[in-house]
């Protein structure tokens, strides 16, 4: 029996000193203690053990024993199957910075950091913009009337949208632009977003392109000439960078320059010869200049001994001789302006290339520092500001879509979508802003910003999904009315583009962050390169320790033990206990699979991907926990609250399981399960409960359907396009009073007080009048309302011909109306009231 007491004393006291990562002198004096008190305790033998693991702890562990025979021959293996960095993936290692995603790496963190820089109020200035432009310019789109009849914005929208200098959001006011905030520009895309075409145009030439590109590394002179020019839209800019050869994996692009001597303005100066072939270029077809990717060489000298320099950026002028530019692609569901450009010998002289002749070769460091920031807003705001349009929508139109004498929103087939888009659109909220709040605080976030990329673009798609399946045949026919299908088709260019998804899930997220943002990997691997055994001492002990600690850490936690306290609220507090068990458990995983796999991890896309998925949910789950830590919650918010971190954990938990369940190393996997699950599995999908709440809460005129629809474009002014989120908020403030009159109606209907053939509603309204079941004032406003109602229901309709791309190939399958022209009629949008007008 003191056998069994010591050896439970000394595991308590290894892992209590494993959590602290005290280190070998500290577990030798425990060791040493312990066993002291075993012989005390005549526990002899148990005694000998723990002296045996003391010496043994020490020559491994203490820095004087162990750099004598121990690190010489680990850092010797650590050469031979470290896996090589090439010069490319060094660059974008180094890329950005690393912040939250470092701490949940640690398997640590700390959270008191990540509260450390509170979202604060907007500048007057530019909330004022938000409120105002964005509103405008969002008030003059028609989905229809872009997407199909012009396939472009409007001219008055482009003429307003350089007049308020929408592409100058990210240029400095010295320089003409807006100036704006990193959290301002991201809120500007999420209200723009109720047009995918307006978002992508605004967004693009302010994320990854010649302003940012030339606000960084630009000389004076071309800033001073390009800025001013892109803020006002004199120049409409567009970045060159893939093509045929070359997409996600953008390193290998075939597009040369060659540096020679050529002709420009009547002089021989010395330049570059470009030959290219790119393709999905937005704003292209119309761009005047052209900010270009390609390899450079220097095959005759000219420039020193150096042959390939590698990739650089130039501006090329849209007039540039021997450039073809202006035909256009056909994006799915988006017609935003896209298309390739060819060059053919086209010459350039050296001070085109962007930040001078001193950055050739700079190009890759360029592309992917600017990177970290662009991919972190443009398309996660997409993402974010549609889910509060799709939340918005289905929201009003499954509650005054009634079958079976109840809103459909009331049936939990149709609650429970509702509550996955509101919960999705929830955490793409607090993730965005967050996370642009951490940029406006000088962070470039390279691996957060491979998480939203692919993360809330996928989140898009899924609620798309959930909107359209709600919607039902609403939204499933074509037309002005349709305010959701074009939008729904598109959601594959997000997913596609700046990095598609499959390679950012597979190769990025966990692939650049196990050594970006692991505490010591970089180091190791520093160490390696520089064939410093001291450095990699240090480095390799120090995650020795981390390792130990989070085994320590994800095991005692997983029983709910030494979390500690945390700077959260009674609600959000277990959550934020579950983020930071978990972050132990995936900083456990992340070390086996390295120490396991190896360098082979790279090609063992689905063990990344899962891991990946771990990190993910954890980082937005964060996100989640600092916004409501932040804000003041709505009524009704903590059930969507729990719903959002309950689905994130389900996910991460999930996530783990699967990694777990196909490591190669069988024996590794059930020791590390044992570690990290030893009671198994904690996190369920969301409850029911929570479904009902939060389905009812977006469907009816409550503050959190208020706070979820926040920054989006809500009005309904005379002369603007028809706004249908608008009309669902009428229509909902005036649901209550209309749920009672229907009530009524129905119920005199059931018990036979109405006659037998009112079975439209007007009907039942008028019957109800005349029987005296509802007063006058009562059947004006239902008959109002219904009028709406239907209104709101109605989709298109076309002639037979109408939606034939070539008249002359109709088959009219023998009908009259070819043989007399008396074809049938179209019910056509004005695209302003949102009514129907004879076509």
């Amino acid at each position: 029996m003191n056998e069994l007491i010591i050896l439970v004393l000394a595991i308590a006291g290894l892992l209590f000193v494993m959590r602290r990562e005290s280190g070998a002198k500290a577990t030798v004096a425990l060791l040493v203690v312990v066993s002291i008190v075993g012989f005390i305790a005549d526990a002899e033998v148990m005694g000998v053990l723990l002296l045996i693991g003391a010496a043994v702890t020490a020559l491994a562990g203490i820095p004087g024993l162990r750099k004598a025979w121990l690190t010489p021959r680990i850092f010797a293996f650590f050469k031979k199957a470290a896996p090589k960095v090439s010069a490319t993936e060094r660059t974008a290692l180094e890329a950005g910075t690393v912040g939250w995603d470092g701490e949940l790496f640690t398997g640590r963190p700390q959270w008191k950091s990540l509260l450390a820089s509170p979202l604060g109020e907007l500048p007057p200035e530019e909330q004022a913009f938000i409120d105002n432009q964005c509103s405008v310019a969002a008030s003059m789109c028609n989905a229809w009337d872009i997407a199909v009849e012009r396939a472009d914005l409007p001219p008055e929208l482009w003429d307003y949208l350089k007049k308020e200098r929408f592409f100058g959001m990210i240029i400095p006011k010295e320089y003409g632009g807006l100036g704006l905030s990193t959290r301002a520009q991201s809120l500007v895309l999420q209200k723009l977003s109720v047009n995918e075409t307006l978002m992508t145009t605004v967004g693009v030439p302010n994320s990854l392109g010649p302003g940012e590109l030339l606000l960084k590394y630009g000389t004076q002179e071309q800033k001073d000439h390009y800025l001013p020019r892109l803020a006002d839209g004199r120049d409409i800019p567009c970045f060159g960078l893939t093509g045929p050869r070359a997409g996600s994996d953008a390193t290998s692009l075939p597009d040369t320059g060659i540096v020679c001597k050529g002709e420009f303005e009547g002089k021989e100066v010395l330049g570059l010869r470009l030959n290219f072939e790119k393709r999905w270029i937005t704003l292209a077809p119309i761009a005047t200049v052209v900010g270009l990717a390609f390899r450079m060489f220097d095959p005759d000298g000219l420039l020193g001994e150096e042959k390939d320099l590698g990739i650089t950026c130039a501006l090329v002028p849209r007039n540039t001789k021997g450039m073809e530019i202006g035909r256009r692609h056909w994006p799915i569901g988006s017609p935003f302006l896209n298309g390739p450009i060819v060059g053919k010998d086209v010459f350039i002289p050296l001070d085109w290339i962007i930040g001078g002749p001193k950055m050739a070769g700079e190009g890759w460091r360029m592309l992917v520092e600017c990177l970290s920031v662009g991919r972190s807003v443009t398309l996660p705001s997409g993402a974010s500001g549609s889910g509060r349009y799709m939340l918005g929508m289905a929201g009003g139109f499954t509650r005054i879509r009634r079958q079976f004498n109840v809103p459909v929103a009331e049936m939990e087939g149709v609650q429970e979508p509702l509550a996955r888009i509101a919960a999705k659109a929830y955490i793409a909220q607090a993730s965005v802003i967050q996370t642009a709040n951490m940029i406006d605080n000088g962070e470039k976030p390279a691996v957060p910003s491979a998480i939203l990329k692919s993360q809330l673009t996928e989140f898009q798609r899924d609620m798309a999904m959930d909107a359209m399946d709600v919607h039902g045949g609403r939204t499933v026919t074509l037309g002005p009315r349709n305010y959701l299908g074009i939008g729904f088709s598109a959601t594959a260019v997000s997913i596609t583009v700046e990095g598609a998804n499959i390679l950012t899930r597979n190769l990025m997220i966990f692939g650049q962050g196990a050594i970006r943002c692991h505490p010591y990997v970089l180091e190791e691997l520093a160490a390696k390169d520089d064939n410093d055994i001291e450095a990699f001492d240090r480095a390799f002990f120090a995650h020795a320790r981390l390792i130990f600690g989070n085994f320590a850490r994800a095991f005692t936690q997983a029983f709910g033990i030494g979390a500690g306290n945390l700077p959260f609220d009674h609600i959000a507090a277990p959550y934020a206990k579950a983020v930071t068990r978990f972050s132990a458990a995936f900083g456990l995983c992340a070390d086996a699979a390295m120490a396991s796999v190896g360098s082979d991890l790279k090609k063992r896309e689905l063990l990344s991907a899962r891991l990946g998925d771990v990190l993910s949910n954890l980082y937005m789950g964060s996100m989640v926990l600092k916004q409501w830590q932040e804000s003041r919650a709505a009524m009704g918010e903590t059930a969507l609250f729990q719903y959002s971190m309950t689905l994130l954990l389900n996910r991460a938990e999930e996530a783990l399981q699967e990694f777990l369940a196909n490591l190669p190393n069988r024996p590794l996997a059930w020791a590390l399960r044992l570690s990290v699950m030893p009671t198994g599995r904690h996190w369920k999908r969301p409850a029911d409960v929570l479904t009902h709440e939060i389905a009812r809460a977006i469907s009816t005129d409550t503050p959190l359907r208020t706070k979820l629809t926040e920054n989006t474009w809500n009005t309904a002014e005379p002369g603007q396009k028809n706004n249908p989120l608008a009309r669902y908020n009428a229509l909902l403030k005036d649901y209550p009073r209309a749920e009672k009159l229907y009530h009524t109606v129905n119920k005199a209907y059931a018990k036979g007080q109405l006659p037998a053939d009112a079975l439209h509603p007007e009907k039942r309204v008028i019957a109800a009048r005349e029987a005296d079941i509802i007063n006058a004032d009562d059947a004006d406003f239902m008959a109002t309302f219904e009028a709406e109602v239907l209104d709101m229901l109605t989709v298109d309709d076309f002639p037979f011909d109408g939606i034939a791309y070539d008249k002359d190939k109709v088959n009219w399958h023998g009908t009259q109306e070819k043989e007399t022209g008396n074809k049938p009629t179209a019910q056509k949008s004005d695209g302003k009231s949102g009514k129907t007008a004879k076509a």
